[in-house]
């Protein structure tokens, strides 16, 4: 199945929900995970793009974000937007 990166962008004026919000959002992820949807994600490091990079599998593009609907950060709102791209890992392996 094709792999998806799919980018976060966080709303950065509401910190303080992103903050209460993240165990929810974790605990989402790590069902995914296990589902075996989500490759690995996390967020990146340094302040000029807040926000996370995910890697979805999935049939397509629509289905990749489809999968991160219920994502209680995408449900509050703090997720100013969200792109998918599929991806060809040509060196190395995800497992």
């Amino acid at each position: 199945m094709p792999i998806f990166a799919v980018e976060y962008a966080y709303d950065t004026t509401r910190t303080e929900d992103l903050d209460k919000l993240r165990p929810e959002h974790r605990e989402f992820l790590a069902g995914l995970h296990d589902a075996g949807v989500l490759v690995v994600s996390g967020p990146w490091l340094d302040a000029a793009a807040p926000g996370a990079l995910l890697m979805v599998r999935a049939i397509n593009h629509d289905a990749a974000l489809e999968a991160l609907d219920p994502d209680p950060f995408h449900r509050a709102g703090l997720i100013t937007s969200r792109t998918a791209r599929a991806w060809d890992p040509v060196v190395g392996k995800l497992t």
